[in-house]
């Protein structure tokens, strides 16, 4: 190649960026060699997590244990042994009920306080002997065991801390647990005590506009009424609550004996 030729050359091979001379001979870097280097062993994939175990259904296994009680002592059992609410390990006792289990009236409260938690009965402190007062002025007593009888429970078996109110979790796992118990014990009317227990039978609260009506609750007919405990705090309630026993009153004078449900077994 000419002199100035191959300047020319070299001139441009630095402008377009070839600073320095490798090699003699040119290299073809699409030529394959002819002794291949061995390839990287694969990195074996990594087995996928294990999947967590699926937690068991607390009100799957409430319901399941509800409905093999074919009786109340039965029912009162599967209760204690049901370790699927987290309110039975902070709990004394497990309260079940009070009063007559033939009775044709039902009280269903909220849930224990300090006084049922310790003596392992419903209604047993002062809202409790109010409750008593309540029914004993249209007749009714939780000793009787004729057809004056009252029959006694809570939607919860043990007391929330602090008695705080229960939360609708708590209200759903036990739920199973007072169908059957209502169904067992088959009264002619319930008598539903504060907002808890028509949130969990009649699926609504505000006790305030509920009180003194008359619904139903499995196929019942069901009156709510101002808990003991709010009277306690609001003695000018007393009155409402006067007149909603007069309702009750009345109620069980005009509904026969026959129309009673018969008791479920099994």
């Amino acid at each position: 190649m000419e002199y100035h030729a191959a300047l020319a050359a070299l001139r441009w091979q630095l402008e377009m960026g070839a600073s320095e001379a490798i090699g003699d001979a040119p290299v073809n870097r699409f030529d394959l060699p002819d002794n291949p280097p061995a390839s990287r062993p694969r990195r074996r994939a990594a087995p996928p997590p294990a999947a967590a175990p699926v937690a068991p259904d607390p009100v799957a296994l409430a319901r399941a244990a509800a409905a093999s009680a074919a009786d109340l002592p039965a029912l009162e059992a599967a209760i204690a042994a049901f370790e699927h609410c987290d309110l039975k390990r902070g709990a004394r006792n497990t309260v079940f009920a009070d009063g007559h289990p033939s009775a044709r009236v039902m009280v269903i409260g909220e849930a224990p306080g300090r006084d049922e938690d310790r003596l392992g009965r419903p209604f047993v402190g002062r809202a409790g002997q109010l409750l008593d007062r309540m029914l004993a002025a249209i007749g009714l007593d939780r000793r009787s065991e004729d057809e004056n009888g009252v029959y006694i429970t809570n939607v919860l078996p043990w007391r929330p801390p602090q008695n705080r109110e229960p939360t609708p979790e708590e209200i759903a796992v036990m739920l199973p647990f007072l169908e059957r118990h209502i169904a067992l014990a088959a009264p002619d009317l319930l008598i539903l005590m504060g907002n808890t227990p028509c949130q969990a039978l009649l699926g609504r609260r505000g006790i305030t506009r509920m009180r003194g009506k008359w619904d139903q609750a499995m196929n019942l007919p069901a009156m709510p009424m101002f808990h003991p405990a709010y009277l306690l705090r609001n003695p000018a309630a007393k009155r409402e609550a006067w007149a909603d026993l007069l309702e009750i009153q009345d109620r069980l004078r005009h509904l026969a004996p026959d129309d009673r449900p018969a008791p479920q077994r099994g």
